[in-house]
């Protein structure tokens, strides 16, 4: 029996799938996209992608992915506008692809689109969580105050109930989307397929690499940085791109200000994705300062590395000794943290180790396609 047709519906996806450094679209939703794509295929799955207009042909064999254009631009209807083209062009993607199985990930209107395509056509759709907020449904509200507002939001939550199943990045959102969904989510770790050079350095940076927008608080990392003057640190960024933020090139300004004044931090700003690696290379703390997450990919970069991470979320990741990576509750301890694990080579070695034992038991491709494989199985058996 043939695997059946993924489709994957990724409007953002292009620049990351094909290394282009000249456009600074990056998202972990479309680094997991990417991820799962190559994992797929590499399965034996036929995949085709549905992504934006970047300048690519409209339908383009790219290393044996098959990638179809979703049209965004052309006339608008006054009225329609918001229909036209930006949702009919997915959904006239969608239907070119003529695939067995589409895979959405991240809260917003396509989430609609694709589970009515699926629904209407007799195809089956999975929806994957992008972050903690997509699955919980207070902070799903608080999420599209500032992207979309209430049209989209009403649009995804009745996208979400269409679902033939949802994926959760870790135990917690499953435990969240049973609460406020009343629904079962397949836990299914993110993956990640590390260079075959990849390394770490015991005396390196202490790294923060993320999208420069205020919930990823990049000026607490700057404060770190102050705290431990004889600390190395590097900050990796661009602006945020989202749609309606409008202060976001200020936002990165004031930060890019503040960080070339310290004498300790290196500030990069933008950095191509496959360029981002070699950064990871030369440190040896990795640091992240959001407020929520869902499950970082530049966690499992780190981890691949056995390079330990210091955070205020706990992503559901642990072994029978605890969270991995440290945990800290403010920014206070968080010094803590990153002062013992740069100055006490032991307590660096210890974490070190379960990184990368805890990576490649859960994280690496084969055991994250695996679990895909046994989900798409399940529903491409007939009823």
């Amino acid at each position: 029996m043939a695997e059946p047709h993924i489709c994957l519906v990724a409007p953002q996806v292009f620049p990351v799938l094909t290394g282009d450094r000249n456009l600074q679209v990056i998202g972990g939703a479309e680094v997991q996209q990417n991820f799962i794509a190559r994992g797929l295929r590499a399965a034996g799955y036929p995949v085709t992608i549905l992504t934006g207009d970047f300048g690519q042909p409209d339908d383009l064999e790219f290393e044996g992915l098959r990638i179809l254009k979703i049209r965004q631009r052309g006339r608008t209807i006054p009225v329609l506008r918001y229909f036209h083209p930006r949702l009919t062009s997915i959904w006239s993607a969608m239907r070119r692809a003529d695939a067995d199985i589409y895979y959405q990930r991240c809260a917003g209107a396509p989430t609609f689109v694709t589970g009515l395509y699926a629904k209407t056509h007799g195809k089956r759709f999975v929806y994957a969580a992008a972050s903690d907020p997509d699955l919980n449904r207070p902070r799903t509200r608080e999420k599209f105050q500032g992207r979309g507002g209430w049209r989209d939001l009403q649009l995804y939550r009745a996208g979400l109930k269409m679902a033939d199943a949802i994926i959760a990045q870790h135990p917690g959102q499953v435990e969240t989307c049973r609460r406020w969904n009343r629904r079962e989510a397949e836990w299914i770790p993110s993956g990640y397929v590390p260079p075959v050079d990849a390394r770490c350095e015991p005396e390196g940076v202490v790294l923060w690499v993320s999208v420069m927008r205020r919930g990823k608080r990049p000026e607490l990392f700057l404060k770190l940085a102050q705290m431990l003057p004889g600390l190395r640190f590097r900050m990796i960024g661009g602006a945020s791109m989202a749609q309606g933020d409008r202060s976001a090139q200020e936002f990165f300004s004031e930060i890019e200000s503040s960080a070339r004044a310290l004498p300790n931090v290196e500030f990069l700003g933008f950095v191509p994705y496959h360029e981002v690696e070699q950064h990871f290379d030369e440190a040896s703390l990795f640091v992240n300062t959001s407020d929520y997450e869902g499950f970082p990919n530049t966690f499992l970069q780190a981890w691949a590395r056995g390079i330990p991470t210091i955070s205020f979320v706990n992503c559901g990741a642990k072994d029978a000794h605890g969270p991995i990576g440290v945990v800290t509750g403010d920014l206070s301890e968080m010094q803590t943290a990153v002062a013992r694990l740069a100055t006490a080579r032991s307590a660096w070695v210890d974490e070190h180790r379960r990184c990368s034992q805890y990576f490649r038991a859960n994280h690496a491709m084969p055991v994250v396609i695996a679990r895909y494989r046994a989900l798409f199985d399940r529903l491409a058996a007939p009823a």
